[in-house]
């Protein structure tokens, strides 16, 4: 996409890298970069044709959440009266969309996380898969700062991933979590010394991924989400019914027989998706 003003996108190998490219806004989230977010992962959803995505960004922040002028007016939010009030539920709605979209992404999502990240930020990475960090980042709800509820997925998704105590906490109190922390809690799954040992590390990990049969990488992230939100009784219900439909004696084959010959397998893609309103 040549077009893009918040981020740059590549693709390597079937791994996929967003950069956040707006270091001297501390990459700051404005409607813009929800668009361009928007574009970006339905893009990647549709063709297929990648494997992993990592997110990383420039600067000293990751990013520092939603930009001031967004508070400041640039965004209406109408509180004086309950028709005004029912449109910032559908603004909100439309906003969420955009982070439920890189959480149900068909490939997995890395962050890879240095520096700040702040407010929004923390809405976004709690979507992600996995999440590496530099030993110099933090993670604070900054909403509670200024007077308002994170609402954009960090009380929704947050406590799926570390102690409700903690959720509460930052919630609460708007304080910083150190890297450090983080890892004990679960947050992050490892933390580097530099950024460009952490933009490695989510690299390799995402080329590992990117290395497997695309579709049971797909699998694997159904059959998670849906144990995450379900009784182990439902999920393996529901695991029978997913391995069922997408087993491969040939995928199979060609994982092993690639193992003992030392070599890369060869799986196909994705397909790549069309919109019904598309067809015809």
């Amino acid at each position: 996409m040549n077009s893009l003003t918040c981020f740059t996108l590549t693709t390597t190998d079937h791994v996929a890298h967003l950069v956040l490219n707006r270091p001297e806004a501390m990459n700051t989230m404005h409607p813009t970069f929800w668009r361009e977010l928007d574009a970006v992962l339905a893009q990647l959803h549709q063709s297929g044709q990648a494997r992993a995505l990592v997110i990383s960004s420039t600067g000293k922040h990751f990013s520092a959440g939603m930009a001031l002028e967004v508070f400041a007016g640039a965004v209406a939010m109408d509180d004086q009266s309950p028709e005004g009030r029912a449109a910032i539920f559908d603004l909100l709605t439309d906003m969420q969309a955009t982070f439920t979209r890189l959480e149900n992404l068909r490939i997995p999502v890395i962050a890879a996380i240095q520096g700040g990240c702040i407010g929004g930020a923390v809405d976004m990475v709690t979507a992600a898969c996995i999440r590496y960090a530099t030993q110099d980042a933090f993670f604070c709800i900054q909403e509670i700062n200024i007077g308002m509820v994170a609402d954009v997925g960090t009380l929704q998704r947050l406590p799926k991933l570390m102690p409700l105590g903690v959720v509460k906490e930052l919630a609460y109190t708007g304080r910083r979590l150190p890297a450090a922390q983080a890892l004990n809690y679960g947050l992050v799954n490892a933390v580097f010394d530099t950024p460009e040992a952490l933009l490695a590390g989510a690299l390799q990990c995402a080329q590992e991924i990117a290395a497997k049969p695309p579709v049971a990488i797909w699998g694997s992230k159904q059959a998670i989400h849906y144990a995450r939100d379900h009784t182990v009784d439902d999920s393996l219900r529901q695991m029978g019914w997913l391995q069922s439909a997408i087993w491969s004696n040939q995928h199979v084959r060609e994982s092993v027989t690639a193992m003992q010959q030392r070599r890369a397998g060869e799986f196909a893609p994705l397909a790549a998706l069309q919109s019904f309103s598309a067809l015809g």
